[in-house]
């Protein structure tokens, strides 16, 4: 009766260590890169259908999120002023980089110089600074811009 009842506690204590290391990984996969940021990243459901969507998805990527507003507010001597900024999408690479993808704007065309990427493109990347980029999507040209922000080390003039 002894050996029954050991074998009885020894199930009980493999079964309790089992859902122990079981919660230990469903933890530890929660916490993973692509998991944080995807927490971070607000992500709207409703995507509306656009003809860049097909276009991002021919070329691997995989739009998540429709448009985003993000609400800014600022204080200049003590008054309060609010903007706002735009995202049309956020989309994803299979390697688990994630993107906020801008749609180009016939009235608003990017300059691509280093100052017009600083000036339409930083505020993007300094509130979500976990994405991995910004897809400029203009369909005219037919082209997807990967831009993504790097720190200059002084050494360029």
């Amino acid at each position: 009766m002894a050996g029954s009842s050991d074998k009885i506690v020894m199930t009980v204590i493999g079964i309790a260590v089992a859902i122990g290391l079981l919660y230990r990984l469903y933890v530890w996969l929660e916490g993973s890169p692509r998991s944080l940021i995807k927490d971070k990243i607000p992500i709207n459901k409703d995507i509306l259908p656009h003809p860049a969507i097909d276009y991002l998805e021919e070329a691997g990527y995989e739009v998540i999120g429709g448009k985003l507003k993000i609400p800014l507010s600022f204080r200049v001597n003590g008054a309060a002023m609010y903007s706002r900024i735009f995202i049309d999408y956020v989309a994803a690479k299979e390697d688990g980089s994630f993107y906020m993808v801008i749609l180009a704007r016939p009235r608003k065309p990017l300059d691509f110089t280093g100052s017009g990427l600083r000036d339409y493109l930083l505020p993007y990347l300094l509130i979500y600074p976990e994405c991995s980029g910004v897809l400029y999507v203009n369909m005219a040209a037919a082209a997807i811009h990967v831009i993504e922000l790097g720190k200059d080390d002084g050494e360029s003039n």
